[in-house]
């Protein structure tokens, strides 16, 4: 009989769309990004090949999704292949900003479910498991017959303002369906919850009229919470709104800050004291433009959970269930 000591291996791996991040989750696991030839043919196809083994390792591998979003997951999808092919004992694909995650459902008849051909995309590729932060809704883990491990950037917030108002504090979502991650927010604040009634044309993207606000804002601290800004369009009409009705101050929380060229117009002259957003994408020289923006790190967030995930303990542990939402 041959025995061989039981050693396990962890592997970071990471796409090319936000090194910054992936080098932080890095040094917060006390380690480097395992090595990677990523090269583009002449025609735009894309060349992967792993620098060292992966055999038998518990290997991850990071991508955050926005600007060239098609380009970048399909760069992830051949570093699961090739891990796959390599002999990986067990492969996560971490995806902090969960692409296609806004079309999770049939709006129109003839419609696809993108969200759901994401998940199918990353499972036949050969990932075991699935981690994103904050997903756009939670029926997303639904379609996944993997698991999957959903983070939140709760955390972050919540330590950010906790100490920041002395006068009453109204935690505002910009629709109805953020309610509840307006409620689990304020619980941490003792503040208010409330949200903005808002019409959207199911055949138009990114134009919102805001209607009115359900809920207390005349002389408090309105804080609007959402989980990504593409256009800023939602945002700016909510903020304009609550301004109206009397608050204090107006903030906005999103982990997801995609800035897409139209948020400059629609944010710069918004009625909005300060922006806070993660790291979960690249940050492009918008924020510059738009002038009141705070990038928070999830590094330590994203380190943890993989840590956990490497040992085999409870994720949901880190977030004390908070990541149910």
């Amino acid at each position: 009989m041959i025995e061989q000591p039981s050693k396990k291996k962890m592997l970071l791996f990471a796409g090319s769309s936000n090194p910054e991040l992936a080098e932080k989750v890095a040094g917060e696991l006390g380690t480097s990004l395992a090595l990677v030839d990523k090269k583009q043919f002449a025609s735009g196809e894309i060349y992967i090949r792993l620098e060292e083994s992966a055999r038998g390792a518990d290997c991850f591998v990071m991508q955050s999704h926005s600007n060239g979003v098609n380009f970048t997951i399909m760069e992830q999808l051949l570093l699961v292949d090739a891990l796959k092919r390599a002999s990986a004992k067990r492969i996560t694909a971490v995806l902090p900003f969960y692409p296609y995650s806004r079309q999770d459902k049939k709006a129109l008849p003839r419609e696809p479910i993108s969200a759901r051909l994401i998940g199918d995309l990353f499972i036949t590729a050969g990932a075991d498991r699935l981690v994103s932060i904050d997903l756009h809704t939670q029926q997303i883990q639904g379609f996944i017959d993997e698991p999957f491990d959903h983070l939140t950037a709760l955390p972050l917030f919540v330590n950010y303002f906790k100490d920041k108002f002395n006068e009453p504090v109204s935690v505002i979502s910009p629709d109805a369906g953020g309610v509840k991650r307006a409620t689990t927010f304020a619980k941490h604040l003792e503040a208010y919850v409330g949200f903005v009634h808002k019409k959207r044309d199911p055949k138009i993207h990114n134009v919102v009229e805001a209607f009115t606000v359900i809920g207390e804002v005349e002389d408090r601290h309105a804080i609007l919470v959402d989980d990504i800004i593409d256009t800023g369009g939602t945002i700016a009409a909510a903020a304009k709104i609550l301004k109206e009705k009397g608050a204090k101050t107006v903030s906005v929380v999103a982990t997801h800050g995609i800035f897409s060229n139209l948020s400059v117009e629609n944010l710069k002259d918004a009625p909005i004291d300060e922006i806070i957003t993660t790291d979960t994408l690249s940050q492009n020289g918008n924020i510059q433009e738009i002038g009141n923006v705070k990038v928070l790190s999830v590094s330590s967030i994203i380190a943890n959970a993989l840590t956990s995930i490497f040992a085999d303990d409870s994720v949901s542990a880190l977030f004390m269930g908070e990541n149910v939402l």
